[in-house]
C-alpha cells in the first residue's frame, strides 16, 4: 500500500499528483509520509479584528473566526487581485490574494462561517489579511486534532494549486488511517526503550497529528534517531568488514630511506601532535589489516610531511606509493615539494596528469609498472585501467574535494592485497561531518604548527581605509616581504559591483609603480605556461605583489610572503578564507591578512569576518561555518557525499549523531552478525534498505 502512487490518494488526483511529483519528488504514499513538517504553529488561540486593528505590527501570525463575503476580482494583468471582507463581532477586514485567483473564487462559499490564518500585513493605512489559510468552521470543529498545526514546506506553484501546508497536512491525515501494521519496527527494544518507548508506527503519527508537544517531540527524536542510526551503522559495519576481511601489506621495517630522510633532510623537527600521527600510521601499517586513515589537519600543520614519512616506510618495506590530488595545479604542487625535500636521496618520483604528454606518459607507466617509480603523483588519472604497479603498498589521498568510497576501492583493485590508504584533508572538518563522511575510517588530528611558525594577525578593514592599508603594505615591501592581493572575479560583471582582479591589477601597478615595485597577476583563465611564469617570479622574488583570484587557495608555497590582502572579504565562504589566509605564515616572519570589505555587511558577513579575526583555529572556523552555511553548501552538493537527510540535522543534532554512533558501536560489539533475536529488525532494516536507499519506509 505504501507503494501506491500519490495519486491514487483521497484529495490529490492525477493533476495534484503531477505536481507533488515534479515540485516536491513525491511520488507515492511513502514518500509522502516522509515529507515531514518542519515546525509547528499553536493554533489554539483566536484573535479578535479589533485586536488586530490595534495591535497588527506586534502580530506574527493570527487566527480568527468569523464569515466571509463574496470574493471579487480586482485590477488588470499583473496587478490582478482576490478580496473578500471578512467579518466578526468586534469589526471586519480585507483578505486578499495575488496568486491562485481562479481557484480560491471557486473555493469561498460566502456567508459560511471560516476559521482563517495568516499573517496581518497593512496597505495605504489600512490593516488586512494576505494569502490567508481558509477552513470551513463546521470541518474544522470536526476535524482539529490538535492545538499543534504541523508546517510543511511547498513551493509557489503547488500553493497556487490549493496545495498549502495546511492542504498537505490534510492528505497527511487522510493518510494516517491507513498505515496500521504497515510500518515494523526497524530498532531492538534496547533502543526503542532508551527513546521513551515510542514505536515506528506512533512516531510517524505523532509527527504529522500531534495530540500534544510532549509526545511530538519524543516522536522527532525518535525518527531523527533512526536515520542517525543506521547511517552510522552502515559505515560501522563497513569499518567493520574491512577491517576483519581486508588483509593489508605488513610494513614491519624502519629502514635506509625513513632514516637518512630523517637525518638529513627533514626541514625541521617533527612536532608532538605529527610524531602522533606517525606512530598511528606506523601501528596501522605494520598490523596486517589494511590501514583505512583519515589525517585531519589546519592549514600548514605539516600534513604532507607526514605522508611522505609513510611513503618511505612503504619503500623501506619494498613498496610503491600513490599521492592523489583533485586537480593539476595541487598534484604539479605536491610532487614539486616531494621532490624538493627528498633532495638527491635515491627515490623515483614521478607526476601523472590529464595534460602529460603522451610519450611521457608511455614512459611512466612503463617504469611504474616495473617498479622503476616509487612514488606517483597525480589526478584522477590514477585510476584508469592501464595505471599498473609493480607492488603497490600505499594510496595517499588529499581529500580536497573528497573522493568517494568508491573511488577509493577503485585504488584497492590495482593491488592483490588492498594497499593502506591514507586520507588527507587540508580544511579541518566539523565532528559531526567527519562522523558521517568519513565514518568507516579512523581518524588522526595534526592539531600543532610546525616550530617557529606565528599565529598570523588579521584584522578587518573597510574600503575608507585604503590608503592606510597600502602605506602598511609599503612598510612590508621595504621589510623584504612580499604580497598577496586576492580578488573575487576575474573582470567586472554588469550585476556586481565587486572589484575585479584586471582593474585591481591596472590600479595598484599605479600604486606601485616601476621599477622601485613590480605587480604580477595571476588568474584561473591564463594558459598554464604564464600562469606558471608569473608563479616562479613570484617564488623567485621577482615580484613584489602578486594579484590573484582564488587559484592561489591551494598548492602555493612562498615563505617570504608575509601579507594576505583580501578584497570583498564578505563575499568569500569562511572555510575559503581560512584557506587563503594559509597562504601566509609559512615563514619565520609575523605575517598579517587584511580584509578589506565594503561599508553594508550583512548578520552572516559580519559574523564570518568577525570569526576570522577572532581565532586561527581551522576546526573553530570549520563549526562556524556549517552552522551559517549548512552541510550541502559547506561541501558542494555534488562532491558532499552526504546522505538525503529528511528529518535530522547534522548541526541541530549534533549530540544525537554521537548518541547514535556509540548506540550503533554497542550493537555491532554485542553481535557484530546481528544474529541475535533482539536484533531482528535491525538486521531486517539493514537487509531491505540493502545500499543505503532512503526512498522508502519499509
Amino acid at each position: 500500500m505504501l507503494d501506491s502512487p500519490i495519486e491514487y490518494l483521497k484529495g490529490v488526483g492525477p493533476q495534484r499528483g503531477e505536481l507533488l511529483r515534479s515540485e516536491l519528488g513525491i511520488a507515492t504514499f511513502s514518500d509522502l509520509l516522509l515529507h515531514f513538517p518542519f515546525r509547528y504553529i499553536d493554533r489554539s488561540r483566536f484573535h479578535t479584528v479589533r485586536e488586530i486593528v490595534a495591535t497588527h505590527e506586534e502580530l506574527q501570525q493570527v487566527q480568527l473566526r468569523g464569515r466571509i463575503s463574496a470574493p471579487r476580482a480586482v485590477g488588470e494583468k499583473q496587478s490582478r487581485r482576490l478580496t473578500a471582507t471578512f467579518t466578526d463581532a468586534t469589526g471586519s477586514l480585507e483578505l486578499i490574494w495575488f496568486k491562485g485567483v481562479k481557484w480560491i473564487q471557486q473555493a469561498i462559499k460566502p456567508g459560511e462561517e471560516y476559521v482563517v490564518f495568516g499573517r496581518p500585513g497593512s496597505f495605504k493605512g489600512k490593516v488586512n489579511l494576505p494569502h490567508p489559510e481558509l477552513e470551513l468552521a463546521s470541518v474544522w470543529d470536526s476535524g482539529i486534532e490538535s492545538a499543534l498545526q504541523p508546517v510543511y514546506s511547498t513551493t509557489e506553484k503547488l500553493a497556487a494549486r490549493g496545495l498549502t501546508s495546511r492542504a498537505i497536512w490534510k492528505l497527511q491525515k487522510a493518510l494516517l488511517p491507513q498505515i496500521g501494521g504497515l510500518l515494523p519496527e526497524t530498532l531492538g527494544p534496547e533502543q526503542v526503550r532508551w527513546l521513551g518507548g515510542i514505536t515506528r508506527e506512533e512516531a510517524f503519527r505523532q509527527v504529522h497529528a500531534p495530540s500534544d508537544e510532549h509526545r511530538m517531540e519524543l516522536a522527532r527524536r525518535r525518527l531523527k534517531f533512526e536515520e542517525l542510526f543506521f547511517i552510522q551503522l552502515g559505515l560501522l559495519r563497513q569499518k567493520q568488514i574491512t577491517q576483519q576481511r581486508s588483509r593489508g601489506h605488513v610494513f614491519a621495517q624502519v629502514g635506509e630511506h625513513l632514516n637518512s630522510f630523517h637525518a638529513k633532510h627533514l626541514p625541521f623537527e617533527l612536532t608532538g601532535a605529527q610524531k602522533r600521527v606517525v606512530k598511528e600510521i606506523r601501528r596501522d601499517m605494520g598490523s596486517g589489516r589494511q590501514m583505512n586513515r583519515l589525517l585531519q589537519g589546519d592549514v600548514g600543520s605539516g600534513k604532507t610531511l607526514v605522508g611522505l614519512l609513510s611513503m618511505l616506510i612503504a619503500l623501506d618495506n619494498g613498496f610503491q606509493s600513490a599521492l592523489m590530488a583533485p586537480t593539476e595545479i595541487l598534484a604539479q604542487q605536491h610532487h614539486a615539494t616531494l621532490t624538493r625535500l627528498l633532495g638527491g636521496m635515491p627515490v623515483t618520483v614521478r607526476l601523472l596528469t590529464g595534460s602529460t604528454k603522451q610519450a611521457e606518459r608511455k614512459s611512466i607507466l612503463a617504469a611504474l609498472a616495473m617498479g622503476q617509480v616509487h612514488i606517483i603523483v597525480g589526478t584522477h588519472a590514477l585510476l584508469e585501467d592501464r595505471v599498473v604497479f609493480d607492488k603497490l603498498g600505499l594510496v595517499v589521498i588529499d581529500e580536497q574535494h573528497r573522493f568517494g568510497v568508491a573511488q577509493r576501492a577503485r585504488l584497492w583493485a590495482k593491488s592483490e592485497v588492498p594497499p593502506h590508504v591514507l586520507v588527507m584533508t587540508a580544511t579541518p572538518i566539523p565532528r559531526t561531518l567527519a562522523m558521517t563522511l568519513y565514518g568507516d575510517l579512523d581518524t588522526s588530528v595534526i592539531d600543532e604548527l610546525p616550530p617557529g611558525r606565528k599565529p598570523i594577525r588579521t584584522v578587518h578593514r573597510f574600503d575608507t581605509a585604503r590608503n592606510a592599508v597600502f602605506g602598511f603594505l609599503e612598510e612590508e615591501i621595504a621589510k623584504g616581504r612580499q604580497v598577496y592581493v586576492v580578488y573575487p572575479l576575474i573582470e567586472e560583471s554588469e550585476k556586481s559591483d565587486l572589484k575585479h582582479v584586471m582593474d585591481g591589477f591596472e590600479s595598484l601597478s599605479r600604486r606601485f609603480p616601476l621599477p622601485r615595485y613590480a605587480v604580477g597577476m595571476v588568474h584561473g583563465r591564463m594558459d598554464n605556461t604564464t600562469k606558471d611564469f608569473e608563479m616562479t617570479r613570484f617564488k623567485k622574488g621577482e615580484t613584489s605583489i602578486l594579484v590573484s583570484t582564488t587559484v592561489i587557495e591551494v598548492g602555493v608555497d612562498v615563505p617570504n610572503a608575509s601579507v594576505m590582502v583580501i578584497e570583498n572579504a564578505e563575499r568569500f565562504g569562511l572555510s575559503q578564507l581560512h584557506q587563503l589566509r594559509g597562504r601566509v605564515g609559512r615563514g619565520a616572519e609575523q605575517s598579517f591578512c587584511i580584509l578589506m570589505t565594503g561599508d553594508r555587511l550583512g548578520n552572516d558577513a559580519r559574523e564570518r569576518i568577525a570569526t576570522m579575526v577572532r581565532t586561527n583555529d581551522g576546526f573553530e572556523i570549520a563549526e562556524t561555518d556549517l552552522r551559517l552555511r549548512g552541510p550541502g553548501d559547506l561541501l558542494g552538493t555534488q562532491q558532499s557525499g552526504l546522505p538525503q537527510l529528511r528529518i535530522a540535522d547534522l548541526i541541530a543534532d549534533a549530540e544525537l549523531l554521537q548518541q547514535a554512533r556509540s548506540a550503533a558501536q554497542r550493537v555491532l560489539d554485542a553481535d557484530p552478525g546481528l544474529s541475535a533475536p533482539a536484533h531482528a529488525p535491525i538486521a531486517r532494516t539493514v537487509r531491505e534498505r540493502k545500499e543505503m536507499e532512503w526512498g522508502r519506509i519499509s
